[in-house]
This record gives C-alpha cells, sequence and structure tokens, in this order.
C-alpha cells in the first residue's frame, strides 16, 4: 500500500470514482463511508487525497475531498472554470434558441462562456461578422475555427491550458474532431486507461474529465440537446443577458421592467435600433414565456 496521494476525479459510474493522478495514471476509488454520513457526494472535478490500495490494479480508497472552488448542479461538477461551447458555422446552421439557453445556465451558476463557431471553411467571412455582431455585448468571447484545415486550434489551446472547461455542443459541429486535434498523443484517454473507465465511442452518458495538457482538462457534456433551465424565477432571466442592463435605464418601470410587454422599455427600443441582437432578444422571450408557464404549474 503507497501513502496519500493527491489526484482529480475524472468520472464516476458505479459506484467507483476514477481519480487522475495529474501525470499519466488512472485509479479505480471507493469513497469511504463517511462522506456518506456526512451527505456529501464526490464530484466530477473534484480535487480529492486518496490512498493507492493495489498498485498494479490501480485501485485505491479517496480519503478525503479538498475545498472545492465552485460546484455546478448541471452537469452535476467542481472546480469548474470556464465552458466552450461549440457550434458550426454552417452543415447544420447555428441553433441559437440552444446557444442562448446554454449561456444562461452557465451565467446562472457564474461560469465564464467562450463561444467557438466551427466549420469557417463552410462559409465567408461575411458569415463570420454576422454572427459576432449578434454575441458582441453577450459577455462571450467569440472565436472561429476550422478543424478540418485546422485553423484557430492554437488559440483555442492557449485558452484551454492550465484550466479546467466544460466541452459544450449538439452532435454534428465538430466536437469530436476539435477534441482529438487538441489530445496529445501522450493524453489520459489512451488505451489502456480508455479500457479501465470504460469509454467508447458515443456513449458519453455522464460527465467525464479527460486530460489534454499539463494541469488541462476538459469536460464533455452528454445530453446537450434537452438544456433545462430549472427552477430559475422568470423575473430574474433578464440578468442573464448583460446587453440589457446597457440600455435598461432608459424603462419607465426601471428595475421593474422585464422587457416583454411595458411601454416605455429602453431594451425593446434597443432592438428595434439594431444595437441588440433581434434573435438573442426573441430567444430571451421565449425563455421567459417559458420559465414564467412552468411556475404556474
Amino acid at each position: 500500500m503507497r501513502g496519500s496521494m493527491t489526484g482529480k476525479i475524472i468520472k464516476g459510474i458505479a459506484g467507483f470514482y476514477y481519480v487522475h493522478d495529474r501525470q499519466d495514471q488512472v485509479y479505480a476509488c471507493k469513497a469511504k463511508g463517511i462522506f456518506r454520513k456526512m451527505g456529501v457526494k464526490p464530484l466530477v472535478g473534484d480535487d480529492v487525497e486518496f490512498t493507492v490500495l493495489d498498485e498494479a490494479d490501480k485501485e485505491g480508497n479517496i480519503d478525503m475531498i479538498l475545498p472545492r472552488k465552485n460546484q455546478l448542479i448541471r452537469p452535476a461538477s467542481a472546480n469548474i472554470d470556464q465552458a466552450l461551447v461549440v457550434f458550426a458555422i454552417a452543415e447544420p446552421e447555428p441553433n441559437f434558441n440552444l446557444l442562448d439557453r446554454f449561456l444562461v445556465m452557465m451565467r446562472m451558476q457564474q461560469v465564464p462562456v467562450t463561444i467557438c463557431f466551427n466549420k469557417t471553411d463552410l462559409a465567408g467571412e461575411e458569415r463570420q461578422l454576422f454572427y459576432r455582431e449578434i454575441y458582441l455585448k453577450s459577455g462571450c468571447k467569440v472565436h472561429f475555427i476550422s478543424t478540418y484545415k485546422q485553423e484557430g486550434i492554437d488559440e483555442i489551446r492557449t485558452l484551454l491550458r492550465g484550466r479546467t472547461t466544460i466541452l459544450a455542443g449538439p452532435s454534428g459541429v465538430g466536437k469530436s474532431s476539435l477534441t482529438n486535434l487538441l489530445q496529445p498523443e501522450a493524453g489520459m484517454e489512451t488505451g489502456e486507461i480508455s479500457k479501465k473507465i470504460r469509454r467508447g465511442k458515443h456513449t458519453t452518458r455522464h460527465a467525464e474529465l479527460f486530460c489534454v495538457d499539463e494541469d488541462t482538462y476538459l469536460m464533455d457534456t452528454p445530453g446537450f440537446s434537452s438544456l433545462y433551465l430549472g427552477v430559475m424565477e422568470a423575473g430574474r432571466l433578464k440578468y442573464c443577458f448583460p446587453e440589457f442592463s446597457l440600455y435598461s435605464g432608459d424603462c419607465r418601470f426601471g428595475e421593474d421592467c422585464v422587457h416583454v410587454g411595458e411601454p416605455v422599455c429602453g431594451v425593446k427600443e434597443a432592438v428595434t435600433h439594431g444595437q441588440i441582437s433581434q434573435s438573442r432578444y426573441e430567444n430571451y422571450r421565449l425563455l421567459y414565456e417559458e420559465l414564467k408557464e412552468r411556475r404556474r404549474y
């Protein structure tokens, strides 16, 4: 038996927590019963102290969960620094409602987001400028890449370095291609380790981390097409659209204005004059009505 080590939980399944030692080894660990008594559940992303019980079989026990920087409800995880959401610039056309829904979810949990549009080889510069304009005031960075031509990938590597990042996006946008480009040959997900944590193609059902560089982790997120906003109050939604704050001072009802049906609304005026993206505002209205309707039931 080896002494206590520190590592990061990269996956939890069937009562086992797979801990990466920040080098090149993964240990299948059980959590001590004391965590259950304390009502604490280990999460993907947790930094932990663990004891190796069997070096040959890479088995151990989690002894302590180190203090969390943050804790996300969706996806259930800890110590997340940022989110990178990937959409295609074309083929398929981006679903802005889905994108805005994700931005709201992350803003509710105070996670900064970078938007990444892939497949720039399929669309001209005019399309890029149009998309950038939509999200210019959203509080998010916007990157354009082509995994096919391997353009813009170095900027994404720099963005990720030394951080734990949620990687999200619908199917068909080139997320897997991006992951393969980011992941070096010496990365954690090599044959033996992949087998150990049972990670197969197109089988992601649980949140999991994989190491792409020293102290650099990506979390693949399943179920992106069914994002649920939870129990958020409809009246709080406006705070998840940062560009609204620039114009809300011109609303007749001030802080009470939700920018939907009220007269003399600075936000609606800004939409009319093209200062706020029409699609962002329409998605805000749809999400507002969804949250309002949900509260009735």
